[in-house]
């Protein structure tokens, strides 16, 4: 087993306190785990229940899209610019949309996080502290799940969907083996340490992620009723048609 390369013993910075009216719920996992499924399902049920719910997945600014499509196809990026392109992405996309659909009191269900960048970069290499000093604008989720799976369960899930695994996803450009699944697993189990040893500190509900899809999803409903029931209840989470009144300026709602 590969030596983890969390360096967490010393005090590091912290995320910004969400001090707005909306929710910010955020899963993560390696890749594989089903989170994206899971999240989508969550955000669903709680649009099903009238909320106001907004929805964001890492690397998706326009901002910095096209930049960052280039730059993997042509395999350009070291572990510093891959870590600083993807920072720039999560400040556009939390500036533009992020804080506008808090502040308006919805719901933000987000695909990934600052958590990524922690796990990732790391594992490339890139200082723990210097990565959370980049990141220490992020707002703290309310909600963080972690959604933990065997690698071979993830490996499975991954070439069961699609042809082949991409080149960083594998962590090809760590020269960890020349042969892809065998890289993808090297990486991504330790990305699978960093996420376990950064667990407990960060708060993570932690998820079984080798359970069934009905599983999963009721223990993520049971969980966001227990910590947030009380603002859902009481009216802090607004619903749907209100948000536009709320703030004119806020981004669409799912």
């Amino acid at each position: 087993m590969a030596a983890s390369y969390n360096c967490f013993t010393f005090p590091m910075p912290l995320l910004t306190p969400n001090r707005f009216k909306g929710k910010l719920i955020i899963v993560e996992g390696i890749d594989g785990s089903g989170k994206s499924t899971q999240l989508s399902l969550l955000a669903q049920w709680l649009r099903s229940q009238g909320l106001a719910v907004a929805f964001s997945e890492w690397n998706s600014s326009p901002l910095v899209r096209e930049t960052t499509r280039r730059g993997k196809k042509k395999q350009m990026f070291t572990p510093t610019t891959f870590s600083l392109i993807h920072a720039t992405d999560f400040a556009d996309r939390q500036e533009r949309f992020i804080l506008p659909m808090l502040k308006a009191g919805a719901i933000v269900c987000a695909d990934r996080f600052a958590y990524t960048a922690f796990a990732r970069d790391v594992v490339r290499g890139v200082s723990p502290r210097w990565v959370r000093n980049l990141y220490n604008f992020a707002i703290q989720p309310n909600l963080a799940f972690y959604f933990r799976v065997p690698l071979e369960v993830a490996l499975g899930r991954i070439l069961g969907g699609r042809d082949s695994i991409k080149y960083y996803e594998a962590g090809m450009d760590l020269n960890l083996s020349r042969r892809i699944e065998e890289s993808f697993r090297l990486f991504q189990g330790r990305i699978l340490e960093e996420y376990d040893a950064m667990a407990e500190e960060m708060g993570f509900h932690i998820i079984d992620a080798t359970g069934s899809i009905e599983e999963q999803q009721l223990q993520m409903r049971q969980i966001v009723m227990q910590q947030l029931g009380e603002a859902i209840e009481s009216g802090q989470i607004l619903h749907k048609e209100r948000v536009f009144r709320a703030n004119p300026q806020a981004p669409a709602v799912l």
